[in-house]
């Protein structure tokens, strides 16, 4: 007769409780381990799950909605088990098209390439042609490969020479060959360092502004530059040497390819242009601003365009103009000195440099006043100060005010300095953090946590090739700190502040760091093919509310290089809805420790027998 767990107790048969138990929980243990090892061996090989990586050693802060880090903490769960068992394997039947725009497909930028939105403009008076206008909706054509398309020369070799065949563009070596811009040789663009304002080249034309004002220390005090109409961007190209980031930037016009030429040499640049509205930066943002022969009618409305550019200079900031109203006196020229003196000094500009080089090629430094006490001596107080505004600085699609930008203060209300020299200023805590008592202690613990995360998982984890990575993007840069914890490796990062997160971008700036606002419902100012890698941390929880992640994923693949990557951090239902179009698209997906998304865009286009195939 079978003996009783209760007659069990009363005989104190312990030792076989013990055996009987341990055996039940032993068997249970296997089971569930053939059940998960099963499980996942039902997902695709086009999409793999990688064995889990460790941890990174310190809690990562929760986030909210905004994607700034809230302070309290809890380390990542354990979730690759679950994720193992979601089908993941799911493709979207997507019919993909290249764009059918003939030989300017190639190199198509929806927003700036609306040839509909811009024939119904009533004015290109002040540049309007050049501004953003979004088709709706928004298409989901594919950039077609120029013919020849390489995997782009690594840097630092490429910021003297590009492949021709990457961006085929020729006639800014006929339209500027007397001025050294860009020569073709053989298979190559090679970029001698010149430029219309640099007849000794840009190194020469670098020490020569150093040398007429002192005051300016590259890589020091003068860390975060704009360059108006930049070219190819070789004078920002040249100062990276000096631990100066330059935000290059010029208009998509006549100038073929410029921003396309300095993003494929692994120089910052965006396509931008001063004409009716903002431009898509913080106030006080820049520590100088420079303009070569930029082609821009400062005085032009009123001096908007200057007033726009004080805005984005902080206070005691320089802004060095080098133009032929600087240097020569024919009657043109005398003209637009007279009414640029006159516009500066409203401004309360201090002339603090005018000279002229060997070359007969003159500049003049202005500087930002760092007090109202001038704006309060004027006689005429025009233009006026603006008025106080809210803490949200986002300057998406706002047009150009006739107004004095205020001077920053802090959270005391005291006028802010000068910011803290480079590198100092990268890990000091910005003045721009919000007011509530612990804003310090969740920025240390934002910059913390990007440093192990970046470290110990993208740097060591993940199967990222970092030796063909340059030209970064991170999509929801919050404070900045996946760009700061990348600062010593050879790449740069855009850090995009989406324009339904929280402001952060002025604190990107008071780091040494460059950033710009956007709206990712909308294409990017940017060529196709200009990016290494794009991270996206989060970015989906708000976007998903307003745009198709199908549209998303087309605007990351016609950024991203062929051979580039995308690395999205983010919950396995945002995880499950992107990779199913990056598929679609070809490209090759890998997910680490259940978040860890890792996408590998390849060279594939669609051709006539795909579709062909698809009908």
């Amino acid at each position: 007769m079978p003996i009783s767990v209760q007659n069990m107790f009363k005989e104190r048969k312990f030792p076989f409780l013990f055996a009987f138990s341990f055996l039940l929980i032993s068997v249970t243990i296997l089971l569930f381990s053939y059940s998960s090892s099963s499980s996942s061996l039902l997902l695709s090989t086009n999409f793999q799950v990688s064995d889990p990586l460790p941890p990174p050693p310190r809690p990562l802060p929760t986030r909210s909605p905004n994607n700034v880090p809230v302070s309290s903490t809890k380390p990542v769960s354990k979730t690759t088990a679950a994720a193992s068992n979601v089908d993941l394997n799911v493709s979207l039947d997507i019919k993909w098209e290249n764009c059918q725009l003939g030989p300017l497909a190639v190199d198509y930028i929806p927003c700036l390439d609306n040839w509909k939105g811009i024939k119904e403009l009533k004015s290109r008076r002040r540049m309007e042609h050049r501004e953003r206008h979004c088709p709706k909706p928004s298409p989901r054509c594919l950039a077609p490969l120029p013919i020849g398309y390489k995997v782009p020369v690594h840097w630092p070799k490429s910021r003297d020479m590009i492949w021709y065949s990457n961006v085929p563009h020729p006639k800014l070596v006929e339209y500027k060959k007397e001025q050294n811009w860009v020569r073709k040789s053989g298979d190559y663009f090679v970029f001698p360092g010149g430029g219309t304002q640099f007849k000794n080249g840009v190194q020469s034309y670098i020490d020569f502004i150093h040398k007429t004002l002192p005051a300016i220390k590259w890589g020091k005090n003068i860390r975060v530059i704009l360059d108006v109409g930049c070219g190819v961007a070789s004078f920002g190209g040249y100062l990276l040497d000096k631990d100066v980031i330059t935000m290059s930037f010029a208009p998509k016009d006549e100038h073929e390819a410029q921003i396309q030429f300095a993003l494929e040499r692994g120089i910052p640049a965006i396509l931008s242009v001063i004409g009716t509205q903002k431009l898509t930066f913080p106030d006080n943002a820049y520590d100088l601003i420079h303009c070569a022969r930029c082609r821009v009618h400062w005085d032009g409305d009123g001096g908007k365009p200057l007033l726009e550019l004080n805005r984005v200079l902080k206070p005691g900031g320089y802004f060095i103009w080098s133009a032929t109203p600087v240097y020569r006196d024919d009657e043109r020229d005398s003209k637009v000195w007279k009414s640029m003196v006159a516009l500066t000094t409203s401004l309360c500009w201090k002339i603090v440099a005018k000279t002229v080089d060997s070359t007969g090629v003159g500049l003049v430094i202005y500087q930002k006043p760092s007090s109202y006490s001038c704006y309060k001596q004027r006689k005429e107080k025009l233009p006026p100060l603006c008025e106080q505004k809210s803490n949200q600085n986002v300057s998406w699609y706002e047009p150009l005010s006739y107004c004095i930008s205020r001077l920053p203060v802090d959270r005391m209300g005291n006028l802010l300095r000068w910011s803290t020299p480079w590198p100092q200023r990268l890990s000091s805590k910005p003045p721009s953090l919000p007011s509530e008592p612990d804003a310090g202690d969740i920025f240390i613990e934002d910059t913390k946590h990007w440093a192990a995360l970046v470290s110990e998982v993208y740097l060591d984890g993940l199967a990222i090739s970092l030796g063909r990575i340059r030209n970064v993007m991170d999509m929801n840069a919050g404070y900045g700190g996946f760009a700061a914890a990348l600062i010593d490796q050879p790449l740069w990062v855009m850090n995009v502040v989406p324009i339904d997160a929280q402001d952060t971008l002025s604190i990107i700036f008071e780091r040494g760091l460059i950033g710009v606002y956007h709206d990712w419902c909308e294409s990017f100012n940017t060529y196709p093919r200009t990016y290494d890698l794009l991270h996206a941390s989060f970015l989906f929880k708000n976007l998903k509310e307003r745009c198709d992640i199908i549209d998303v994923a087309v605007e990351m693949d016609r950024i991203l290089r062929p051979g580039g990557y995308l690395l999205v951090q983010d919950t396995m239902e945002n995880i499950k809805k992107l990779n199913p179009v990056l598929r679609s698209l070809h490209w090759s997906t890998t997910l680490y420790q259940g978040q860890f998304l890792v996408g590998e865009k390849g060279f594939w286009r669609p051709s006539e027998n795909d579709n062909r195939k698809e009908t």
